[in-house]
């Protein structure tokens, strides 16, 4: 079986021998190694590949490349994966809230198969076992050594054996590690509608690289909007055709009640409450199955571009 943080750790290890070259900063923190891709440090597009790739336990292929047309940079990010639970789901979902006194963020990786503690991971029967740990962290500061100890506790780990990656939204890299969601979030809608996720043999997905915003509120609302009105996901299957047939209306983020604003006005509408967002909304805006069973291909949702601009702040 595939150990996903062993796998993420060599990643991390790749950026440490090349921080000058990736703009990346590296210290310490209540023993754990920390690197930095754009909060004090700039980072850019390779060290956001890589941040992706450390998300996805370096279980997928992830490239930002320039596309002609491509609303907001001229740039689309892309995976690919052939194991999609293991690399979306086990790995790169952002399923711990983490909360120490004054600090927060969200903790994604292949960290949380070692802590658990999480209904998606129970009912997958996801979990890992290992003394190394790696994290990534959304936020725009550096964690408190409270916090370092407190995710090292949680997983049963030396904090000397975990490595944490951050970088925000405001950021390269930090755009790069959340619009390669794409394929992410089409598995955990899947799961949420009731299709058995193990179903889905290989994955690939694309959406727009949006310009860095100024302010991470801006940030989280452009990246949000590059998959739900922007972001296309192929997913192939092996299962029956009416199951697809009655569950694919329902995976695109044109399926909520919240569609078709920028994430911007729909988080401010709920006071900036991510749990009052409807959750059938974190979707791709296109999705296709191509069943290997039945030899048929569908394809649900529709892309918003006029969305795209205008939380962009561009014309194509």
């Amino acid at each position: 079986m595939t150990q996903f943080n062993q796998a993420a750790f060599q990643t991390a290890n790749d950026l440490e021998e090349n921080l000058a070259e990736y703009r990346v900063g590296s210290t310490t923190i209540g023993g754990a190694t920390l690197f930095d891709l754009g909060i004090e440090h700039r980072g850019g597009l390779v060290a956001g590949e890589m941040l992706a790739d450390v998300c996805l336990g370096a279980a997928a292929d992830v490239f930002a490349a320039a596309e002609p047309g491509a609303i907001g940079t001229g740039v689309v990010v892309k995976v690919a994966t052939d194991n999609p639970v293991g690399a979306c789901l086990a790995c790169q979902y952002a399923g711990w809230p983490l909360s120490v006194g004054d600090y927060s963020a969200m903790v994604s990786g292949p960290i949380r198969l070692l802590r658990g503690k999480e209904q998606l991971l129970e009912k997958l029967g996801l979990s890992e076992s290992g003394a190394i740990g790696v994290a990534v962290l959304e936020a725009d500061t550096y964690p408190t050594e409270a916090a370092v100890l407190k995710i090292a506790e949680e997983c049963s780990i030396e904090p000397e054996l975990l490595t944490i990656l951050i970088a925000p939204t405001t950021s390269i890299a930090g755009n790069i590690q959340v619009v390669a969601r794409s394929v992410e979030t089409a598995m955990h809608k899947l799961h949420e509608v009731g299709f058995d996720v193990n179903d889905v043999l290989s994955a690939t997905g694309s959406a727009p690289l949006p310009p860095p915003a100024l302010k991470s509120i801006d940030g989280i609302g452009r990246t949000n909007d590059a998959i739900l009105y922007g972001g296309s996901v192929t997913l192939f299957v092996d299962a029956d055709q009416a199951v697809i047939d009655e569950i694919g209306p329902k995976v695109p983020s044109n399926s909520s009640s919240d569609y078709g604003k920028t994430f911007g006005e729909i988080f401010a509408s709920y006071e900036y409450d991510f749990f009052k967002v409807d959750p059938h909304l974190f979707s791709p805006a296109v999705v296709t199955f191509v069943n290997l069973r039945s030899g048929i291909s569908r394809t649900f949702g529709q892309l918003r571009p006029d969305i795209l601009e205008a939380s962009f702040g561009c014309k194509s």
